[in-house]
């Protein structure tokens, strides 16, 4: 009966059309940042910044830069999340893993990211402006 059961379930699978529907909501505007502009419980797939994803959080602060620049509010969304996730590589001392990171590059980006989930363009761009210096500046001392 199982066999059968499972015979069937594959059959079925293999009958029922899966091209054109992809296994997570893609989207290519911003969305889902922050509680205010979360429409959905799963989040949409954004498209990725042109920048390979072991770059550096310059790197994905220039992508996000230039995506505002061109109107692509998605894939800047997606380079500054990828910019904080690489700004937010470090050790951690044992037993301190549930503190915040108190850095200004990891702020500056947070702030970009909220400006962007406010659809503030402007001020998303100034944000990003002023990671990019801190970035820069943190390039140049290591």
């Amino acid at each position: 009966m199982r066999i059968r059961m499972f015979a069937c379930i594959t059959l079925l699978g293999a009958l029922l059309p899966t091209a054109g529907y992809p296994a997570n909501p893609v989207s290519d505007k911003a969305s889902n940042i922050a509680p205010a502009d979360t429409r959905a419980a799963i989040a949409p797939e954004l498209p990725p910044p042109p920048v390979p994803d072991n770059a550096s959080p310059l790197d994905f602060l220039h992508a996000a830069r230039d995506a505002l620049a061109h109107g692509k509010t998605g894939q800047a969304q997606e380079a500054l999340e990828r910019a904080e996730a690489r700004a937010l590589d470090r050790s951690v001392p044992l037993f301190q893993t549930d503190k915040p990171i108190e850095d200004p590059l990891v702020t500056q980006i947070r702030q970009a990211r909220l400006a962007l989930a406010s659809n503030d363009i402007e001020h998303s761009i100034q944000f990003i402006a002023s990671a990019t210096d801190t970035a820069t500046h943190l390039a140049s001392t290591h």
